[in-house]
């Protein structure tokens, strides 16, 4: 079905006035795919574009879609400025002669995080992604190339995107996928705070304008829930992980794994085409695991006909994001053949 345009209600150009500094161009848009969402989220989000100094919108650039972490925004990245760390990104590309566009996506739904899937609970935040938003900066930017990446949840959005959209991503870099969920997903889930959840409380997650409980954790995992298992024809809707009794419902949890992009690369010898590039990297001391499952995803992808790589990172989960995106992007783009 084709996507009506977007229709944009205003635009900020931040130039800072020195030189060798990125710009950034702030758009506020109404998403036609996110209308009518069933947690009726605004469909009015913002667009953070980075770009290298004193290039204009004519010029051709790769774009860099990004798509933050749980919680994350293009808001965030917006009040950070040209000066925050993915302006900071976008500079020392340019400086090493890989000059690109970074674009930053609001995916955050009630719950948090979108996970950039479609699902009937939360909305359609993959057709956010592309074709809709990507097809907007193809039009307003000269990107010949489009690639994707992200950290965290966005890396898992990443990831699952490139594997669905091959002939529009050329590559990937993905920092602390979520993947393999029972090592990064199954011990956060097997809390017996999640267990004890009430039935009213999920119902009142799941009314139109839900109540969302005040623990983070339990606001995490009944978000992944509706981004994973949604009930099919009921919008808001999703199953649950335990029964009513407390007992766990391994067939709810099958349908997480059956998304997990560890599952989904393992399932499908053709998950990437033999153009895209796959830049993989988790932390040393990733306190999610998440080094974990995208080094078992590179040990899939290896033998495979689409280039891969893996790069464990020092520190934690969050550490060193601007150092670890300059090595994927340069890597994806053919500049650095070591990881």
């Amino acid at each position: 079905m084709p996507i009506p345009p977007l229709r944009f209600l205003s635009l900020l150009i931040l130039a800072p006035a020195f030189s060798q500094a990125a710009q950034l161009d702030v758009l506020q848009l109404r998403s036609e795919v996110l209308k009518q969402n069933p947690l009726r989220d605004s469909e009015t989000r913002k667009l953070a574009v980075f770009h290298p100094d004193k290039t204009p919108a004519d010029s051709p650039c790769p774009m860099v879609i990004y798509l933050p972490g749980w919680g994350g925004s293009s808001e965030d990245a917006a009040a950070s400025g040209p000066r925050g760390w993915l302006g900071r990104t976008v500079d020392s590309l340019a400086a090493s002669g890989t000059p690109v566009r970074i674009a930053v996506l609001d995916g955050r739904s009630r719950y948090g995080g979108s996970q950039f899937l479609n699902s009937q609970a939360t909305g359609r935040y993959a057709d956010f992604v592309w074709p809709e938003t990507g097809t907007f900066l193809k039009g307003r930017y000269a990107s010949p190339v489009l690639l994707l990446a992200g950290h965290s949840s966005g890396a898992y959005g990443a990831l699952v995107l490139a594997m669905r959209n091959q002939t529009t991503f050329a590559g990937v870099a993905a920092l602390s996928p979520d993947s393999d969920f029972e090592v990064t997903h199954k011990p956060l889930v097997e809390n017996a705070h999640l267990q004890s959840l009430s039935p009213a409380t999920l119902e009142a997650a799941m009314a139109p304008n839900g109540r969302i409980p005040a623990d983070g954790m339990a606001s995490l995992i009944l978000g992944l829930c509706a981004n994973y298992a949604p009930v099919p024809d009921q919008p808001g809707r999703f199953e649950w992980l335990y029964d009513t009794s407390g007992r766990w419902r391994p067939e709810a949890w099958s349908r997480w794994i059956a998304l997990d992009p560890l599952t989904l690369v393992r399932e499908n010898p053709a998950a990437f085409a033999p153009h895209q590039r796959v830049y993989l990297d988790g932390a040393q001391h990733d306190e999610f695991g998440a080094n974990i499952g995208a080094a078992k995803i590179h040990a899939v992808l290896r033998d495979r006909p689409a280039a891969s790589t893996f790069y464990e990172s020092p520190g934690n989960h969050s550490d060193h994001l601007m150092e670890r995106l300059v090595r994927g992007i340069s890597w994806v783009l053919k500049k650095n053949e070591s990881p």
